[in-house]
């Protein structure tokens, strides 16, 4: 394996075109989604998000995936996150996307349940269950979530196929179904969460069941090709911890090739990525650890992001050494966030401007998310890239 140093990140296949579904990107770096809590109370997205994904699909061809988007009112469980079920939160992601694909980019809604992640006291204000696959609380909390109903299970999938159905009439390109790092679909998959006695729960099989019926309903609606999978094999974040997760994840991957069909894309979290190590130096049981035998077993079925704290130059290094045998782009978080034209400064090898982690989750603010500046060198380039707006037109609100 060669060393890191070696690769001019504009030279790599970093910035080779990939197929992905029906869609063509111009290079392998993906902003990848991102909670920012910059909705308004009833879970719409606020104008200002309009210029936040745009400027971030500035370089035509990049592939832009929401943040986690809520499958149900049920399931929007925290402040000021995204729902995708009312009228007004489809018209407000359909302004977003349109304001994406108005600089040739690619977008992908990301869509999700948070099953016990969610605050219980907002789902108990708003008359809703705190239920989960089973009655195992998250760590430190004293509320208990109760287990889901077979009924319940099922219209689950319903509103995963329907917001997908949602997604891809207000313009989306695709969605990516989210069964990673603790939350709904990952609680089912988690042994130490899961402890149901039937179809849902138990063997691997059972675990794995909901997420796979999920998928097949939604490939069913919307077709694979417009579908996504995310997954966190090696994450604890939120007790999502698998001691059995090479022969769960083994079987996930072999099921999902046994549909027979070409996803969009598999997306998957290494587990230097793992939410609770980048943001609460939390213990990672896994960390070292490799995604080789996933990568392996797909065997180029559709392309793989991989996620885990990259930077520009091992962004490169991963494309040509470390899954160079793969069809594989880099997602690009933190570094995402600070810098719009992020593309274009690895492209150019502009210094690339640092986030500030305290803004990350300032609800509803402009600042943090609209107030890092493009490059000169893009203004002058790409003028026309750039989405207008004043914090004033955006409704940034400052609350802090």
């Amino acid at each position: 394996m060669g060393s890191i140093a070696e690769y001019i990140p504009s030279e790599t296949r970093l910035f080779k075109p990939l197929k992905i579904g029906q869609c063509t990107l111009q290079h392998r770096i993906a902003f990848p989604p991102l909670t920012r809590l910059r909705n308004d109370d009833d879970h719409v997205p606020l104008p200002l998000m309009e210029k936040y994904y745009a400027d971030r699909g500035s370089t035509p061809g990049t592939l832009v995936i929401a943040e986690a988007t809520a499958i149900s009112h049920g399931e929007e469980g925290d402040w000021n996150n995204p729902g995708l079920v009312s009228d007004k939160q489809v018209e407000g992601w359909r302004k977003i996307i349109k304001a994406v694909h108005a600089n040739k980019s690619i977008f992908f809604q990301q869509i999700w349940a948070m099953g016990r992640a969610s605050r219980p006291d907002l789902l108990s204000q708003r008359g809703f269950p705190y239920r989960s696959s089973s009655a195992v609380p998250m760590k430190g909390s004293e509320h208990v979530p109760r287990p889901m109903t077979e009924e319940e299970i099922l219209e689950t999938i319903t509103s995963f196929v329907e917001t997908a159905q949602r997604a891809i009439l207000a313009g989306a390109d695709g969605v990516e179904i989210h069964s990673a790092h603790g939350y709904l679909l990952d609680q089912f998959l988690t042994a130490s969460v899961n402890q149901r006695t039937d179809k849902w729960g138990g063997s691997i099989e059972n675990r794995a069941r909901l997420t796979l019926e999920v998928v097949k309903a939604v490939v069913q609606a919307v077709g694979a090709e417009r579908v996504a999978i995310r997954l966190s094999p090696y994450a604890g974040f939120q007790g999502s911890e698998k001691a059995d997760f090479l022969p769960l994840y083994t079987y996930l991957i072999d099921e999902l090739k046994k549909m027979n069909v070409q996803f969009a894309y598999l997306s998957l979290v290494e587990a230097t990525g793992d939410p609770g190590a980048l943001i609460w130096n939390d213990k990672n049981i896994h960390q070292g650890k490799s995604l080789n035998f996933i990568l392996e077993s797909w065997d180029n079925l559709s392309p793989v992001i991989v996620a885990g704290g990259y930077t520009p130059e091992s962004a490169a290094w991963a494309v040509e050494d470390k899954y160079g045998k793969w069809d594989t782009i880099v997602a690009f978080g933190r570094h995402f966030i600070s810098n719009p034209d992020l593309v274009f400064k690895i492209r150019n090898d502009i210094p690339l401007t640092p986030y500030n982690r305290p803004t990350f989750y300032n609800v509803k603010e402009w600042s943090g998310y609209n107030d890092y500046p493009f490059s000169q060198e893009f203004l002058e380039s790409h003028s026309d890239a750039v989405h207008p707006m004043t914090k004033e037109e955006g409704n940034g609100v400052d609350i802090y």
